[in-house]
């Protein structure tokens, strides 16, 4: 009977798609295993594909390669520890989330998913099929068991495989950030070891897929729920944890405990590896964006620094005859601080073509909203040549405020490809903003101290379309706004919960008519980096065309 029992644990960045390159990195962590002389190597949930594959996990070709790219790596990892590795298991019909235990040249133990996730982002219902309760797996004399991420946050899965003998609990996770999200995690997680009296070693991914961000954040509970190893959030790293056989079961030994990060810190470093994944994994090295001199730019482009280094940011300014001199000078001024390659590309004479080209369509009509704009399409239609033409990809600048209420131009300032700042809204803009000057950190690759100009944090937003342009000429004040539309939206509040909370009912219901009716430019908007429960795209997914509105008076 084993004494001593050694589990390295992956936290690890796999790329969607890619089961070579995954299955490469899963043996790089079996090999350092190897090296430790671990006993088990464990890797996340679904690492062999990458996670969340929505439907790409429903195309036979690939989840069919997927596991042969497992029995491909088992035979590869033959003699040395035991490897424990997420994938998609389809047999007798059924396809399931499953984790895969190799050892000895074989896949020998198979563990099925039996809780689905099926909210927020998650689709695992349309997806997989439940599989059963299951037991335990040996490695060495220790019986092991694997709830599967959601199959953790109940009690069933764990006492069953508890029951079953199982001594030590390994939890392998695909679990995306948002904020706040680290200490439901640890709720769930202390249960499960209160109720079954096993340590638990809670392993979760990191990385950037999409629109989310995969944090990390593993760690090692014992008995009771005392915490024995913390990792770093975000954070790709590979460690050794040690267990030991006591008069009253295992105990992890204790090892690292990192300190992790305010949520402040932890959202814009989602902004940050969002970006860097989605360029690396698609391919794209350089980025570029239109540079207005007011705040919403100023921190996209400091995100993009921090996230590809100055040399790969290229940043535009594009005036009209409305831009003010402080919009120009602020915009030059963030540049040189951050260093990036400044373009300062005028429109008067593109938009005079349009005008003129218009005008005898136009003849008898008001200038106006469609005047203004033309100048938001001409600068997109500029920045996408740009892009064309340099391989640049473009950056689009909305934050969650515009977002949420339409007060961009489709086609015009939302033409791009990704959107750092899509689920922040405009309140935490300025804070992120404050703080960001505040504070460096060693995954930044921009350079320490005030890089955004305090004059840009403390004017008046403005899109200066017209002259004299306020946002609030058009909008409630962003501290009323941010609030209706975070119970609107986030908590799915009713009107007469906004106005129980003290605010004007007609201007609730201007903001919900607001929210409805953009809709449709969402639904073509940039994917953007998730910070909440509710981001636009998966996490809420409403239909374009809808009369509903919401008439309770409470």
């Amino acid at each position: 009977m084993p004494e001593r029992f050694r589990v390295t644990m992956a936290q690890a960045n796999p790329t969607m798609g890619d089961l070579k390159g995954n299955a490469s990195k899963a043996k790089a962590a079996w090999d350092e295993g190897k090296a430790a002389g671990a006993d088990l190597v464990a890797l996340p949930e679904m690492f062999i594909t990458g996670y969340n594959a929505q439907d790409l996990i429903l195309k036979p070709a690939f989840h069919l390669a997927a596991m042969a790219e497992i029995e491909a790596l088992a035979a590869d990892c033959a003699d040395g520890p035991a490897l424990a590795i997420g994938g998609p298991l389809a047999e007798d019909g059924a396809l399931y989330n499953a984790y895969f235990v190799c050892r000895g040249g074989k896949v020998v133990h198979r563990q099925r998913k039996h809780h689905l996730p099926n909210y927020t982002v998650f689709d695992e219902e349309r997806l997989f099929d439940h599989g059963a309760l299951g037991g335990p797996y040996d490695v060495g004399g220790v019986r092991v068991g694997s709830p599967i991420c959601e199959d953790a946050w109940f009690e069933d899965v764990s006492e069953t495989l508890e029951e079953s003998g199982a001594e030590i609990l390994v939890v392998p996770n695909g679990s995306p950030y948002y904020r706040d999200k680290f200490d439901r995690r640890m709720n769930h997680m202390v249960a499960r070891v209160v109720e079954t009296g096993l340590p638990l070693v809670y392993l979760n991914m990191v990385g950037g897929q999409d629109d989310q961000v995969f944090d990390g954040g593993s760690f090692v509970l014992n008995p009771g729920g005392e915490l024995a190893v913390q990792l770093p959030v975000f954070d790709e790293m590979t460690v050794h944890v040690d267990f030991e056989r006591t008069p009253d079961g295992w105990r992890a030994k204790h090892g690292e405990k990192a300190v992790l990060p305010a949520g402040e810190e932890q959202d814009y470093r989602v902004c940050v590896e969002a970006l860097r994944d989605y360029m690396g994994k698609t391919g794209f090295k350089k980025v570029l964006l239109g540079l207005s001199g007011g705040i919403d730019s100023a921190l996209v482009a400091t995100i993009a620094v921090d996230a590809l280094g100055a040399e790969n940011v290229r940043c535009v300014m594009l005036p009209s005859e409305y831009t003010s001199q402080g919009s120009l000078d602020d915009a030059k001024d963030i540049a040189e601080r951050l260093g990036v390659r400044y373009d300062f590309v005028p429109i008067a004479e593109g938009r005079a073509a349009i005008t003129n080209t218009l005008a005898p369509l136009f003849e008898d009509t008001e200038p106006g909203l469609t005047e203004e704009n033309i100048q938001s399409r001409l600068r997109g239609l500029l920045l996408m040549a740009m892009s064309n033409k340099f391989g640049e990809m473009v950056l689009t600048t909305g934050n969650k405020s515009e977002v949420a209420v339409g007060y961009a131009t489709i086609y015009g300032d939302m033409a791009g490809g990704y959107n750092p700042i899509k689920d922040m809204y405009k309140i935490r803009v300025f804070e992120t903003s404050r703080w960001r000057n505040a504070v460096h950190r060693d995954w930044m690759m921009g350079a320490p101290g005030e890089v955004i100009p305090v004059s840009i944090i403390d004017k008046p937003p403005s899109a200066e379309l017209r002259p004299d342009q306020k946002d609030e000429d058009s909008l409630p004040p962003y501290e009323i706004l941010d609030a209706i539309l975070y119970m609107l939206v986030d908590e799915e509040k009713s009107v007469a919960d906004c106005v129980a909370a003290g605010f004007d009912r007609d201007t609730v219901k201007r903001v919900e008519h607001l929210i409805y009716i953009s809709e449709y430019k969402r639904f073509q908007s940039a994917p953007g980096a998730r910070l909440s429960k509710k981001a636009f795209w998966l996490d809420r997914r409403y239909p374009i065309v809808n009369r509903f509105r919401d008439d309770s008076v409470g």
